[in-house]
């Protein structure tokens, strides 16, 4: 038996010295025990026997060799690194947010949010809006801005959300589908603090284990319509949109909007007001972004969201003194081709007009007006009676 005869099989310490012990006593038989020359071979045989042992026969970490065929590709055992690297599981390389082996894997089904470029900048708004209106709405000095978009499954992050938080529904009206609101408790407790007139330089008081009063509803409420607002407005000059306030939740099963399986794109926001604040966290599934998803492709929007009304202005007041050409039609006559090649200097052709026909004035091919014909002065006119009527496209 030699060490290629059954490739990949693991082979044990004692084997391993059972098999040396054997090919040391074939190779003292086929010397028969001669000197000299004889001898030298024997000796130069088993070294090579015990060269070939440890070539093909490798040891792993834990106390077992692997047995391989000779001349062909040898079989390795992957040691406990490689196998937490392919799995994912590599502490001593962890990034933050970088994904990797299996985790790669299970997650490569989900979009991109910067395959929507237009959503950073619908955001980008809201983030400038959202700064205007809470100051607005709190009196304070409000400063809120974005800490990152992800995307992920809606049932990952119903289980991602700290508790205690409210959580709010809304819809969008023009695309028939909904969102949701987080507003974490910190958030909660500093709008009611703030609202309520609370001291500066004292952190909110946080009661943990209690529902959330009918009072601290109702302020959320109203912060949330200030935040919906401001999101109809950030997505206006993109596509005209109206999100609908439906209801406040507590508990994240009550808040489904999506199957947990669905791709959604999740924006956290960061309000501060000066030593207090909070976190929102705003989600929209990709079902509900797929109306105006042909827009969110696009890298820019041009002139829209910066539309120059003084230019639109301009623009309306010279087409006022623009110059066109009217053009008084008498009669007209139809022909065949025939007589037309026949016509030469000094023919007659017979129009059905009167002086009281009635006269088409055109602008171009466009019929504007018709009247009638008479003379003022030593000018031909043309008094207007009626706007022209255009003629129906055929086909």
């Amino acid at each position: 038996m030699t060490p290629s005869d059954e490739p990949g099989r693991e082979v044990s310490k004692e084997e391993e010295e059972a098999m040396m012990a054997e090919w040391a006593s074939m190779v003292d038989d086929d010397a028969g025990g001669g000197e000299g020359e004889d001898g030298g071979d024997a000796d130069a045989m088993a070294a090579e026997w015990e060269a070939m042992l440890g070539d093909d026969v490798g040891g792993g970490d834990d106390g077992t060799v692997v047995a391989s065929v000779a001349g062909r590709e040898s079989t390795r055992v992957l040691n406990q690194d490689e196998i937490d690297s392919l799995l994912g599981f590599d502490e001593s390389e962890e990034v933050a947010g970088d994904q990797s082996g299996i985790h790669a894997i299970l997650n490569s089904a989900l979009v991109s949010y910067e395959r929507l470029p237009m959503l950073e900048v619908v955001f980008d708004r809201l983030v400038r809006m959202m700064s205007t209106s809470l100051r607005n709405f709190t009196s304070d000095n409000v400063e809120v801005s974005l800490d990152n978009i992800l995307s992920l499954r809606f049932g990952d992050y119903l289980n991602s959300i700290p508790l205690p938080a409210m959580l709010s529904v809304f819809k969008a009206e023009e695309w028939d589908n909904s969102g949701l609101l987080t507003i974490d408790s910190s958030m909660i407790y500093s709008v009611v603090d703030v609202l309520l007139g609370g001291r500066r330089g004292t952190a909110a008081m946080r009661i943990e284990g209690r529902p959330y009063t009918t009072i601290e509803r109702n302020l959320v409420e109203r912060l949330v319509h200030v935040v919906l607002a401001d999101l109809s407005a950030a997505f206006d000059p993109l596509s005209p949109v109206t999100f609908r306030f439906e209801r406040l939740e507590t508990n994240p099963r009550f808040a489904t909007i999506s199957r947990p399986a669905n791709a959604a794109i999740v924006a956290k926001l960061r309000i501060d007001m000066e030593d207090r604040g909070g976190r929102l966290e705003l989600l929209i599934p990709y079902a509900t972004l797929e109306p105006v998803r042909e827009l969110l492709l696009q890298m820019f929007m041009g002139e829209k969201f910066g539309r120059d009304s003084i230019w639109e202005t301009h623009l309306a007041e010279e087409m006022w003194f623009t110059e066109v050409e009217m053009e008084a039609i008498l009669d007209e006559v139809e022909m065949p081709l025939r007589q037309v090649l026949k016509l030469e200097v000094g023919s007659q052709i017979m129009f059905n007009a009167t002086p009281d026909s009635i006269v088409i004035l055109r602008c171009g091919d466009v019929p504007m007006f018709a009247g009638r014909m008479g003379r003022r002065g030593n000018n031909i006119a043309i008094r207007v009676d009626r706007k022209a009527r255009q003629k129906a496209k055929s086909g």
